[in-house]
């Protein structure tokens, strides 16, 4: 009786998820398997074929552009924590309503699109922008520094912050204050504390927010486009050109499969970190 009230209870709970569950599946899993479906079919779509995947595989240019995206998500990951890690040990030492406070201005990136962002970067960065003039001014520019892989490292750092921030300041909340009195008393010194205490119990917060990161860049298409050069073309990019310029959908669909395995198994790996599978799930554990 008690089984049979807890599956009717399990299933009213389950009900409220259905609309979401509906949506979800007719606006991305669909989709998503009519993409996988297009991969397999010939080039012009006749009758099923593994003509895309040979194509992709035979263009020396999917494995340059895949070696950029890589590249390029390797550094914007590991500038975007060079930036995250400091702010947030700064956020974590702050009382609880400044750190509320302090907040705000790392949120303020999501509420600004980032094609607006992009051509703010352009006048900023740009030949004749305030960065250029102000290093003019002291006799060291003008430097490019847009329409090139700095410029990407900038445009996409700038978005991927506060992803970075997320699970490295909940990490450094969750450690107990004790250990670092206790350090304090045994006589080791502030960097000491951090080096020996801090920094390792902060390490499942770091893999998980380098992995969050990485799983985010790797579909990076508008900042590449905008503030990249040629060489900084990535998988995104790439499956627009097939699709919009050389019209030729089953490898587009072909490299959006590849590109999607790849992000699947980066966010099961960050399932397996410590905290991972909770910020994947939007919790605070």
């Amino acid at each position: 009786m008690k089984s049979t009230l807890e599956l009717q209870e399990q299933l009213r709970t389950a009900s409220f998820a259905l609309p979401a569950a509906l949506f979800m599946a007719a606006t991305f899993a669909l989709p998503l398997a009519a993409v996988a479906w297009q991969s397999f079919l010939s080039a012009d779509g006749a009758h099923l074929s593994g003509f895309a995947y040979g194509k992709m595989l035979s263009t020396p240019l999917f494995f340059l552009v895949t070696a950029t995206t890589l590249q390029i998500s390797f550094g914007a990951m590991c500038f975007s924590l060079l930036l995250a890690y400091p702010t947030a040990y700064f956020l974590s030492r702050q009382p609880p309503r400044r750190r509320a406070f302090l907040m705000v201005f790392v949120l303020v990136p999501f509420w600004t699109s980032i094609l607006v962002k992009s051509f703010a970067f352009t006048i900023l960065l740009g030949q004749s922008g305030v960065v250029n003039q102000l290093l003019a001014a002291v006799g060291l520019g003008p430097i490019k520094l847009l329409f090139n892989r700095f410029g990407v490292m900038v445009g996409m750092s700038h978005f991927l912050v506060p992803f970075m921030i997320f699970p490295i300041l909940t990490s450094l909340l969750k450690q107990p204050p004790e250990l670092a009195k206790a350090a304090a008393i045994m006589g080791a010194g502030k960097f000491r504390i951090f080096w020996k205490v801090t920094l390792p119990l902060s390490v499942p917060g770091v893999t998980a927010g380098c992995l969050l990161v990485f799983i985010l860049s790797l579909g990076f298409y508008v900042v590449p486009a905008l503030l990249g050069g040629r060489k900084d073309m990535m998988l995104a990019n790439l499956v627009d050109f097939y699709t919009r310029e050389a019209m030729v959908w089953p490898v587009a669909s072909a490299i959006a499969v590849v590109l999607t395995t790849v992000a699947v198994a980066a966010a099961l790996a960050l399932s397996r970190v410590p905290g991972g599978s909770s910020l994947l799930a939007g919790e605070d554990d």
